[in-house]
């Protein structure tokens, strides 16, 4: 259920499933005698009439808290502080068959109290049968005021909103209500001695600051994970750029160095135009691995391969190492993997995997 009205929503809405779940009262969802039991209840006092819901406050206690705060004006909110927010709203959105849905004061499916607050989801609380009560959102942990009671059972809205009371009073009037209708009030009731002993004010900012204190600790352990990813990460780096320069010092000890850490031998000087950023280049190649073993070559298929220059269609080792020759030129480029494929490799090549190129320009355009 979102705050605005979406289309996948509606069709699921009409989709015929089977009930389940644990919250019951009398076989068609009522139950005359709420009035003589214990629990807190929301009396909706509505054009069409009196609904009644019994509100899950054991089950549900960061939703009902708000819910309960905002209908009695004790929750700081950007509306009505210090006044029951929900009189004199409507229900805003009705789809005929699934929900009935109001709690916004801009009555278009925007509105809010200024706060959002965390999915609260239990196994034993589902959308089982009509009558359920539950928070609208727009995602998880966006729960704010707007609420909805569905007309059918709709399981498939299980897990993704809070559902926080069931209707015990009142359940024929649901399907009579229409968009625009007025919420005139709504009036909380405590019986016995538990629910008169539930501060929702209380037990909301409570919620609130542990959930606060929660997100933050979790930040904070995500933002040292991502500190320890990224020491391994420069260490590796640096481990690699050691190990690379003992390999060239070993292998090809006259090899000329950029400032990169790319080497290159010169095997053949070409005259022709000089390889430019941004130019259209054909460049012959031969891939090898450091042991010689050919991985890719468009000699053997006779066909150069083209490409624009300098603008990353290509690894960095290539984009630095062709704009060093001119046509007819030969290089053999040594390339670190930090400037080839890095440490997620690509088809054949491994991460972490030094190369060689055997490459000759062919033209540019």
């Amino acid at each position: 259920m979102t705050k605005s009205t979406i289309k996948s929503i509606f069709i699921a809405g009409l989709i015929t499933v089977s009930s389940f779940g644990t919250i019951n009262a009398s076989s068609n969802g009522e139950d005359p005698l709420w009035k003589s039991k214990d629990g807190i209840y929301a009396e909706f006092f509505t054009t069409r009439g009196l609904i009644v819901c019994k509100l899950e406050y054991t089950k549900a206690p960061l939703t009902v808290s708000s819910f309960v705060g905002l209908a009695e004006g004790t929750i700081p909110n950007t509306f009505r502080t210090g006044k029951p927010y929900f009189d004199n709203l409507t229900f805003h959105r009705v789809v005929p068959g699934f929900v009935i849905q109001g709690g916004d004061p801009e009555g278009n499916g925007m509105g809010g109290p200024g706060y959002d607050f965390a999915t609260e989801t239990s196994p034993e609380l589902g959308h089982n049968s009509k009558g359920i009560l539950a928070m609208a959102n727009s995602g998880p942990n966006t729960n704010g005021s707007q609420f909805y009671i569905t007309l059918n059972p709709s399981p498939h809205l299980d897990g993704g909103y809070n559902v926080f009371g069931s209707t015990v009073s009142g359940l024929e009037l649901l399907d009579q209500i229409q968009q625009g209708d007025k919420i005139d009030s709504v009036r909380i009731i405590r019986n016995g001695e538990s629910a008169k002993k539930f501060d929702a004010a209380k037990v909301f900012t409570s919620s609130q600051e542990n959930n606060k204190k929660s997100v933050a600790e979790k930040m904070a352990a995500q933002e040292k994970v991502e500190k320890e990813k990224q020491a391994e990460k420069l260490k590796l780096q640096a481990n690699l750029k050691t190990d690379w320069e003992k390999k060239i010092k070993k292998d090809y000890p006259k090899a000329i160095k950029t400032a990169s850490g790319l080497y290159y031998i010169v095997e053949k000087k070409g005259t022709g135009a000089k390889a430019e950023k941004g130019k259209t280049v054909s460049v012959h190649y031969t891939g090898k691995f450091w042991d010689g073993k050919v991985f890719d070559s468009s000699v053997d298929r006779g066909t150069p391969i083209e490409f624009k220059l300098g603008v990353g269609q290509v690894i960095e080792g290539w984009d630095e190492g062709i704009a060093l020759m001119n046509v007819g030129t030969k290089l053999k480029l040594l390339i670190p993997s930090y400037l080839a494929y890095g440490e997620n490799g690509g088809g054949p090549i491994e991460p972490n995997t030094d190369l060689i190129f055997e490459t000759e320009l062919m033209s540019v355009k």
